[in-house]
């Protein structure tokens, strides 16, 4: 969740320069408007739909009527919706919706715009036709995803002076294809003040950031994605809304307590640490609105899956577990819309940032749950980033490490997304992994070493894995919205990008010798906090399977090992399968002698086989059975 301004929006009540005040005149009969919010383009015209309870009257206004609001005044139907056909009205058009609430008259973008000129322009009709050619994708198994967390305006932006694309994202797709990557998920891309953002500041939450290329190109890119065999995951923000630009603020001219008005909270409960602008989950409308948004990605725009930001701020006022700021509305909102998701959709993945621990965020529904497929798990990313970041290996907590390694949510693996690194953690006064090892120079040897110490457990221990943008090629400094990646790097570093397709290659078992990677169940059977050095099991079926077993030892001191034994699984050759300390993945590296061993009967780490084998400074051996 990025830091923004928590300045209230201020109300706007001026009448535009260019609207004139409507005079309600008999309308003849027109065409019967068509079902649906927002503007609804057909092949006569165009329905425009909009909620506004307190409104007097509304109309719109548009290139089509020369922004006159006289000219097509909304027809009440019910409930405070209002609607009418205007013919001729057509993809392309822009519009705004006119309101007149007692004295005051206001122009609003549509709250369902799907394009907007800006976030301080005007509303545009959108075609919602688009040619999905043999888009017949098929969603990996959540335990074969591999994410890739990026932010479009920065991921392969032309220069320091532009603002990436969806279509310079696209580009990138053959790239991470070859990675191993087949799911990404983008930080989010709806349309926000300016040109560049996290993206968690939404001012039209249906409308596709404007100069990151609108929807067309979204959709485009999510049709590259697929071809690829990416999965694309879009980043949701339901916590708050703007806090800048919002038309949604006060929209139809009403609120109390100088609150926000109809789809806000406009009490105690409007509270966040991005300002007083917390949707109103208990108004029916409001929760409508949310659902279809969520839905709308999923189904319009083809989107794989969902990850909602902070949602903690959803279900609690203060985002903590103080039962007496609870949000109970804010809970079953969330699960109304991961139930219909199940229930229609089940093949795509919805994905919370709650980071409290909460085993109910990803129970189901049925058993009281909040029914979210996947969260972002905490109890992974502190303890290993911390033992990777200290100064000291005598500081290096082995069994808090061995901790994070076992975690499992309702008795599920994947019930965790893990990472080292995304926007939050390398970012708001803390940097990359590498800089936090060593400032100013995150390029050195223990940066190296250690980063990838952290890469290699996020894709061999139970969760989904998750890396972000440039983690690969080391890059360096903190994120921000401003500076680009510096792809060069992708060649100068070549050895380590070449590392992590590696690891990626084990994670998804391309070469039929590490499917543990991929299975159920782990045990972390070695813990040596003198030494520090940790060893892990993963397995699918059976530990006593050959090549369903995978283990895992991990060095966290700068000290090589050169007969270190551990217990073993099963009997028979245990093949070394990666060994992080390769010269091939960096000239530093020292290419420290990790070969394979035979399993030696006897008892050892609760295994009734074991094994002696060296493992380098820093470094992550990966073994499997040999068939």
């Amino acid at each position: 969740m990025s830091t923004v301004s928590a300045s209230k929006p201020a109300p706007r009540a001026t009448a535009s320069a260019k609207t004139a005040t409507p005079k309600p005149a008999p309308q003849p009969a027109g065409p019967a408007p068509q079902p649906g919010m927002g503007a609804v383009p057909h092949a006569d015209g165009t329905t425009f739909r909009v909620w506004a309870p307190h409104a007097d009257a509304v109309s719109v206004i548009g290139t089509f009527n020369e922004w006159q609001a006289d000219k097509n005044p909304l027809q009440h139907e019910a409930d405070g919706y209002w609607a009418l056909d205007v013919p001729g009205a057509k993809p392309g058009d822009e519009y705004k919706f006119h309101i007149v609430n007692g004295k005051q008259q206001f122009d609003r973008n549509d709250p369902y715009a799907r394009q907007v000129t800006n976030s301080a322009g005007s509303s545009v009709v959108h075609d919602p036709n688009f040619d999905w050619a043999d888009d017949n994708f098929q969603m990996p198994a959540w335990n074969e995803l591999v994410i890739y967390e990026l932010h479009v305006g920065t991921f392969n932006a032309p220069d320091a002076d532009k603002v990436g694309t969806f279509a310079d994202v696209a580009e990138k797709l053959p790239y991470l294809r070859d990675l191993g990557i087949n799911c990404i998920e983008l930080l989010p891309a709806t349309e926000f003040p300016g040109s560049r953002s996290w993206g968690y500041n939404p001012a039209n939450p249906f409308a596709l950031e404007s100069d990151y290329g609108g929807p067309v190109a979204f959709k485009e890119l999510v049709k590259a994605a697929h071809q690829h065999g990416i999965a694309v995951v879009l980043d949701v923000v339901y916590n708050h809304f703007g806090p800048g630009d919002l038309d949604l603020w006060q929209f139809d001219g009403w609120s109390e307590n100088d609150g926000g008005g109809i789809y806000f909270y406009n009490d105690w409960k409007a509270e966040t640490p991005w300002g007083h602008n917390r949707p109103d989950y208990g108004r029916p409308e409001v929760r409508q609105y949310i659902r279809d948004n969520a839905l709308m990605w999923l189904q319009e725009y083809r989107v794989d899956g969902l990850r909602a930001d902070a949602i903690a701020f959803i279900r609690n006022v203060k985002g903590e577990e103080n039962p007496g700021d609870d949000l109970p509305e804010g809970w079953s909102l969330m699960r109304w819309i991961n139930e219909e998701i199940d229930q229609t959709m089940p093949w795509k993945i919805t994905i919370a940032e709650d980071m409290r621990g909460n085993a109910g965020i990803t129970e189901s529904v049925a058993n009281g749950g909040q029914g979210f497929d996947s969260q972002w798990d905490s109890s992974f990313v502190y303890p290993i980033v911390e033992a990777l970041t200290a100064p000291f290996d005598a500081d290096r907590n082995m069994q808090a490490v061995a901790q994070a390694l076992a975690v499992t949510y309702n008795g599920d693996a994947f019930r965790r997304v893990i990472y080292t690194e995304s926007h939050d953690e390398v970012a708001n006064g803390k940097s990359r992994v590498a800089e936090e090892i060593m400032p100013g120079a995150a390029d050195s040897y223990f940066s190296k070493k250690r980063t990838t110490l952290g890469a290699a457990l996020v894709l061999t221990a139970p969760g989904i894995p998750m890396l972000f943008q440039g983690q690969e090629f080391l890059a360096d400094g903190e994120f921000n919205d401003a500076e680009p990646l510096v792809w060069a790097h992708v060649e100068s570093r070549a050895g380590l990008v070449h590392l992590y397709r590696d690891l990626i290659a084990l994670r998804r078992n391309y070469h039929g010798t590490t499917r543990g990677l991929s299975g159920q169940h782990t045990r972390v059977f070695h813990v040596n906090d003198a030494d520090k050095l940790v060893a892990f099991a993963r397995w699918n079926q059976s530990e006593n399977t050959p090549g369903d077993t995978t283990v895992v030892l991990a060095n966290f001191a700068n000290q090589a090992r050169d007969n270190y034994t551990i217990g073993l699984p099963g009997p028979g050759r245990w093949t070394v399968r990666f060994n992080s300390d390769w010269t091939g993945y960096d000239g530093e590296f020292g290419d420290f002698d990790s070969f394979g061993v035979d399993a030696e009967a006897g008892e050892y780490d609760g295994y009734a086989w074991h094994g002696s084998i060296g493992v380098a400074p820093y470094a992550v051996l990966i073994l499997s059975q040999e068939g």
